[in-house]
């Protein structure tokens, strides 16, 4: 029996000419968390769509929980958990009423369903709102129910795309908690798309880092990490960027720079004895840094190597 609960081959979506996916190969290990990380319009979405199969492939082949997505759908939708950007819930509905819903949608008999939706309010944790119709709830709130209700059924594996977008910073992480909480009493096996570098570098086993349609990386948030380097050296620049970063390569001690649209990411194994060189070494070609400035490896920085480009629009270009 295969330990897999995910596993891709070459798994493609196009949309007329528009490659949308590009042929991914995926494998996630039962009660793992991996995480699916991207730009907007990288392809997260469209890959939770097919293999949710509420999208058919266009190349490619995927099993989930065991069962192909194209040739035995049914069987994939009675073993998954689907929580989407946006919450899909009846404003005129209470909370409680929604997860009685989803309990008989399932087939569940009247005492199982009893069970687990005195199991999901809890879960959704809403106190005595459960009983008020959605309407009246926060982004918070909403976000939990919609969590709690694609558990109702036990589902061995949960897709969740970008689950805390546009909620509040208390919010994200009481959803973090859940999340983690489910994986790690229930065994649930969870594929995050996310594009907020801490949410996958907190929640996720492993991280997927797609772009243009195309997986780029993948491992463990601290090996990706680990292979940018030990620290980084991040200069601000206005101009002479590509001189600089041919100044930065020549220096001893630097492993690799990374040039951007507003400066250079330098990897180094010691930053705090490197920066003075690079500082004096650029003032010596005429080269005015804006700001240099030390700093570990993020999640960022892997994805920046691994594109050429940010994620995060906080960071130097």
């Amino acid at each position: 029996m295969s330990n897999l609960a995910i596993e891709t081959l070459s798994l493609g979506r196009s949309f007329g000419s528009n490659i949308a996916v590009g042929g991914v190969d995926i494998a996630v290990r039962k009660g793992e968390i991996y995480g699916f990380l991207g730009p907007n319009g990288a392809g997260k979405s469209t890959t939770v769509r097919m293999l949710c199969t509420l999208l058919r492939p266009t190349s490619g082949a995927a099993k989930v929980a065991g069962f192909d997505v194209i040739d035995t759908p049914e069987k994939v939708r009675l073993r998954i958990g689907v929580a989407m950007q946006e919450a899909a819930l009846d404003d005129k509905q209470s909370g409680r009423e929604i997860l009685e819903f989803q309990g008989r949608l399932f087939g569940l008999d009247a005492k199982t369903r009893r069970e687990r939706v005195e199991k999901a309010i809890h879960l959704a944790d809403i106190g005595d709102s459960i009983d008020d119709w959605v309407r009246t709830y926060s982004g918070g709130m909403k976000r939990r129910l919609d969590l709690a209700a694609s558990l109702v059924h036990d589902p061995q594996v949960l897709f969740l795309d970008e689950p805390t977008t546009g909620l509040d910073p208390i919010s994200r992480v009481r959803v973090w908690e859940e999340v983690r909480r489910l994986n790690r009493e229930n065994g649930v096996t969870v594929f995050l798309t996310t594009q907020y570098l801490e949410e996958a570098d907190e929640l996720a086993d492993r991280v997927g880092i797609i772009d243009r349609g195309r997986i780029v990386e993948e491992g463990t948030p601290t090996e990706l990490k680990r292979a940018v380097g030990s620290d980084l050296i991040v200069v601000e620049l206005s101009g002479d960027i590509e001189r600089a970063a041919e100044i930065a390569r020549s220096l001893r001690d630097v492993s690799e720079v990374t040039a951007g649209s507003n400066g250079l990411a330098i990897s180094t194994n010691d930053a705090a004895a490197l920066i003075s060189t690079v500082a004096v070494a650029f003032n010596q070609h005429g080269i005015s840094a804006n700001s240099l400035t030390i700093r570990t490896p993020s999640l960022d920085d892997v994805f920046l190597r691994a594109t050429g480009h940010r994620l995060s629009t906080e960071s130097v270009q």
